[in-house]
């Protein structure tokens, strides 16, 4: 291993673990408030199941809202909110509030994209078969949208780790915190350079995985 990596081993731990921190929050609330509202994007759409043009365009405007903000002026924009949360405006904690958001934002409009992808004929099976909206969701739309829920999933999550290295600039800390101040503020470019290896490797890696499972399981 080389020197530098050992001096500043167990900061460089500490980055990564924030940085883990970060993006795991955002998948947490990608899945469980992402998923819900792109699925109520679909349909609720024109001429889907639970049509409903002012609830969609609700929600389609804050979707495209949240998007459409370069997300280091978004960090910046939501300091108020942020404090009001956490308490606080700086460090890892206050870093999760506009990633979690955003992390909403962006992978609701790719299950839409998923949830559209659908063939028209599932949804027409599932009504003639008498079934219930949670079951269309859960037994017919999730099920055939599957593999491209993950690969979704697995591109939101590499845009996470890219959006923590933001944070990272406005003290959010992570790995982008730490070849900030410790590898350009302190002009050690061979630190920098490993970080950014790093952020590589997982990026790759993260890829690997999501590419995997999203072929095992799509059955078309």
């Amino acid at each position: 291993m080389p020197e530098i990596l050992v001096q500043y081993q167990t900061e460089i731990w500490q980055s990564i673990g924030e940085t883990f921190i970060m993006v795991g929050i955002s998948i947490m609330f990608a899945i469980f408030l992402g998923l819900p509202l792109g699925t109520l994007l679909y349909l609720t759409r024109k001429g889907q199941l639970l049509e409903n043009q002012i609830l969609f365009s609700i929600l389609n405007l804050f979707v495209n809202i949240v998007r459409s903000f370069p997300f280091l002026l978004f960090v910046v924009f939501l300091i108020p909110f942020t404090r009001w949360i956490v308490g606080t405006a700086i460090g890892t904690a206050a870093a999760t509030v506009p990633l979690a958001i955003m992390a909403v934002a962006y992978y609701s409009r790719l299950v839409e994209q998923s949830l559209i992808d659908v063939p028209k004929g599932v949804m027409e099976a599932a009504l003639s078969m008498g079934a219930s909206v949670p079951k269309i969701i859960f037994k017919f739309l999730y099920v055939e949208a599957r593999s491209g829920l993950v690969l979704g999933l697995t591109t939101s999550t590499i845009s996470f780790i890219s959006y923590s290295t933001i944070v990272g600039v406005v003290g959010g800390g992570g790995i982008g915190d730490f070849a900030i101040r410790y590898g350009y503020q302190r002009f050690e470019t061979e630190l920098m350079f490993y970080m950014i290896m790093i952020m590589i490797i997982l990026v790759q890696l993260i890829q690997f995985i999501g590419t995997t499972i999203s072929k095992k399981i799509d059955m078309r």
